[in-house]
């Protein structure tokens, strides 16, 4: 399935995401992948090749082994790496339950 915008990928984005684990595991591994990334800048820049690894790891890894699915990357790498922020923010934020809620009532596609 093609997604023409980040509003069209949201949902279905979210829809790969239900378990709050592999939420939970989302935003450690983009955490992680940001402290990664300023250390690189501040003090060594080959800590940089642990800025994807972290990150897609620990995202992977919640996909295989708690959600259950393939991770949306694999499909859509762009999409999914600016959901993936957007989400991380909402998180951050306190604001992604409400999100959830507000996505719940609408219909998602499946891609595969």
């Amino acid at each position: 399935m093609n997604f023409r915008s980040m509003e069209e990928f949201w949902p279905f984005y979210m829809s790969q995401h239900s378990k709050a684990g592999t939420r939970r595991w989302h935003f450690a591994g983009t955490l992680c992948s940001i402290l990664c990334l300023i250390y690189a800048v501040m003090f060594n820049w080959w800590f940089l090749i642990f800025v994807p690894i972290i990150g897609y790891g620990m995202a992977w890894y919640s996909h295989f082994f708690v959600e259950g699915n393939v991770p949306a990357t694999f499909g859509h790498p762009i999409w999914s790496f600016l959901c993936d922020y957007k989400m991380f923010g909402l998180m951050l934020t306190g604001q992604l339950d409400k999100e959830i809620k507000r996505l719940g009532k609408r219909p998602v596609l499946q891609a595969y």
